[in-house]
């Protein structure tokens, strides 16, 4: 039976509480609805998706669009300027395929294999400066370097510009004066259109050498997809897997028999990983996607044109899909999650960020047999988000192992 549109967006409760644990809320919702129309912080109006078989199903839905332009009512949400925004977050089928095809040569299993080394070095370098600090913020001493070693070294990003990019998307997601987000997305366009301009002079072996060829020589890039390019892969690649990691430290603390049983056996590490990515995955919902059409989701009818988001998150955490879903258990069996997405727009870094967490996890855990929080659980800060769950300190404490 088809459900009518609510007069108005219920209010949902974007509070201290929901900052630091969202899954109660998720878990309510899920039991009173499939979808609800909610406003969001700025009193904008959506319609939240909150179970796995509706969230899964609207990852491949052709009717649900990422393309703001098919928003037949004017997307009035949070926007990137047009040099930033034509990457493969808000492009349909056929513009999608054409740039992933390009880029997806720099995440052939091959060259992801062959960035092992790389990502060794860089986690046991880190490791090394924790063990001299003894505590410290694991976010700014590992989590965040980390990828930055990673995904700078494939676009060839400078050594010293990389913490100032990190900070500035750091900035755009968690401000914390206003109009902070506006003067960060300066920032990154301009200092990517000078990376852009000083790689035609002295292009090199690297990505975005790749995609200025394509651009300038074959014409299959318009420069503002090669710019949103550069900056989708600077962004989720250095981003997302910093708050991973730090969500998996902090996770294998807090479930300290799951922790001691990795210790004990090393290769539960990639189950892990998995279970991290459902149980504790940062983003907590998938991009904004806009009925083509007049749709029905779990019988509620919405709209063609009014904003849409998959809870996926909270799909994670479905007892309908998962047996016990709010424990964390690094030996269950079944692992698949919605993570890195499903379908067309399917995390085309997964493999590089899976390979990205296990070795920095591995590297912590071998190096630190005493790896604990250095202030009480209820002290840590949580980014002010509906949609990311994400530290911003990791305050602990670490032992190195015995010589």
């Amino acid at each position: 039976m088809t459900q009518q549109a609510p007069a108005a967006a219920l209010p949902m409760p974007f509070d201290g509480a929901y900052f630091t644990d969202p899954y109660p809320i998720y878990a309510r919702l899920r039991e009173e609805g499939p979808v609800h129309r909610i406003a969001t912080p700025d009193g904008s109006p959506i319609w939240l998706v909150t179970r796995e078989v509706d969230v899964r199903a609207g990852l491949t839905d052709p009717r649900l669009s990422v393309n703001k332009v098919d928003s037949g009512i004017g997307y009035k949400g949070f926007s990137l300027p047009p040099a930033l925004d034509a990457n493969l977050l808000n492009i349909d089928p056929a513009d999608h395929l054409r740039l992933r095809r390009l880029v997806s040569k720099a995440f052939t299993p091959r060259r992801i294999e062959g960035m092992r080394a790389l990502i060794h070095d860089a986690a046991e370098s880190l490791a090394d400066a924790l063990a001299a600090e003894g505590a410290t913020d694991l976010i700014a001493g590992f989590a965040n370097p980390l990828p930055l070693v990673v995904i700078g070294g494939l676009l060839d990003v400078p050594q010293g510009d990389r913490r100032r990019f990190s900070r500035w998307v750091g900035a755009m997601f968690d401000p914390a004066h206003p109009g902070e987000v506006a003067e960060s997305v300066g920032h990154i366009h301009q200092f990517l259109l000078h990376l852009v301009a000083e790689r035609r002079t002295a292009p090199g072996d690297d990505l975005l050498s790749g995609m200025i060829a394509a651009r300038d020589e074959d014409d299959r890039l318009s420069e503002n997809e090669l710019v949103s390019l550069a900056f989708m892969i600077l962004f989720a690649g250095t981003e997302n897997a910093q708050h991973l990691i730090s969500s998996g430290v902090l996770t294998l603390i807090q479930h300290p028999d799951q922790l001691a049983a990795l210790r004990a056996d090393p290769s539960l590490l990639p189950n892990a990983v998995e279970e991290i990515l459902r149980f504790a995955h940062p983003n907590q919902l998938a991009v904004r996607r806009f009925p083509t059409e007049d749709i029905e989701i779990g019988g509620v009818r919405i709209p063609a044109g009014d904003t849409v988001m998959l809870g996926i998150c909270s799909a994670d955490r479905d007892p309908a899909r998962h047996t016990d879903p709010d424990r964390f258990d690094i030996h269950r069996d079944d692992a698949q999650h919605l993570a890195f997405g499903h379908g067309l727009h399917y995390c085309l870094g997964a493999a590089l960020a899976r390979l990205e967490i296990q070795i920095g996890l591995g590297t912590l855990l071998r190096r630190f047999p005493h790896l604990e929080l250095a202030v009480p659980a209820e002290e840590l800060q949580w980014r002010a988000s509906f949609r990311s769950h994400a530290l911003r300190r990791l305050p602990i404490r670490v032992t190195p192992a015995a010589a």
